[in-house]
């Protein structure tokens, strides 16, 4: 029987143009891992959904169907936005990049572009605010 977790990740791994070796792949795990995962035969735990999350680019709320598009979406500040990335990509073991496991030197590069980003969004914004 098929579960909604498996219907959606097949869908995001085919929107991606992702074959289920190369998703594996990305993931760290084998090919017939996603193939259960798809076909319902297995559920992913919490950190492989995190995985997921991160390699689709979606929230976890997408990823488990837990959306109801009558709810206004919540306003949240950017700035924190960009604190809860940045945590992540401190804490989160095991992300990867094309493949590639992320070092702890990429890692700090990372939160440092996105740090530089952000402040130089900030900047342009007060410009425009303030005239």
């Amino acid at each position: 029987m098929k579960s909604y977790i498996g219907s959606k990740i097949k869908e995001l791994r085919k929107n991606a143009g992702l074959t289920q070796s190369e998703l594996a792949a990305k993931l760290g795990i084998s090919a017939s891992a996603v193939g259960m995962y798809e076909q319902g035969r297995r559920e992913p735990d919490r950190e492989m959904l995190l995985r997921l999350c991160s390699v689709f680019s979606v929230s976890t709320d997408t990823l488990l169907g837990n959306t109801d598009n009558k709810q206004k979406p919540e306003s949240r500040e950017l700035s924190d936005v960009f604190d809860e990335f940045t945590g992540l990509l401190s804490s989160q073991q095991g992300l990867m990049f094309d493949g590639v496991p992320l070092n702890d030197d990429d890692r700090s590069k990372l939160i440092d572009a996105i740090k530089v980003v952000a402040a130089i969004a900030k900047q342009q914004h007060q410009k425009k605010s303030f005239g």
